[in-house]
């Protein structure tokens, strides 16, 4: 029994020991970075400020593609529109829904021959559309839910029976 821990097994004992209590210290440091849950989430299309430079007014829809890739979605109206759409969101602990913190739309407008005709960056900034490049907001009148539209109207209606004012 005594040579056992002489020599060059006693040596491999302490050392097996050493590097498991040395180990377990170790994973306790790392649980500092592990206790903060939140999360801040990007979705959607990068966008790369070298490619979308490469692609002035004036470029084909094919270089478009080859520069910016498949856009997240198109719009035909009355000239072709590539859509590149991406979303940040936050999420304060694993078990909440993901907030939306930012969102970010670059817009390719194209004219009649397939060329470029406008880039344009939008984005949500106080719940409303937003132009990054020229800084304004689209204006259309008074902005109004669908059901506020309808209540609105509703309170403008004649009753039946009831003299009507002149308003």
């Amino acid at each position: 029994m005594q040579r056992i821990f002489k020599g060059t097994g006693a040596r491999n004992v302490f050392l097996v020991g050493t590097t498991i209590l040395f180990s377990a210290g170790l994973t306790g440091c790392n649980t500092a970075a592990s206790l903060n849950p939140a999360e801040t989430l990007t979705q959607g299309y990068v966008l790369d400020q070298q490619a979308l430079d490469s692609i002035p007014v004036g470029s084909s829809r094919e270089q478009v593609l080859l520069s910016l890739g498949t856009p997240s979605t198109t719009a035909t109206f009355d000239n072709e529109v590539f859509y590149y759409i991406s979303e940040k969101r936050y999420r304060p602990a694993q078990f909440l829904q993901p907030k939306t913190i930012d969102r970010r739309i670059l817009a390719v407008y194209f004219d009649n021959d397939g060329k470029v005709a406008q880039i344009a960056h939008y984005g949500l900034q106080d719940g409303k559309v937003f132009d990054f490049i020229s800084r304004t907001t689209p204006t259309g009148g008074k902005d109004q839910t669908f059901l506020g539209q309808l209540l609105a109207g509703a309170g403008r209606a004649p009753v039946a029976g009831l003299p009507t004012t002149g308003r």
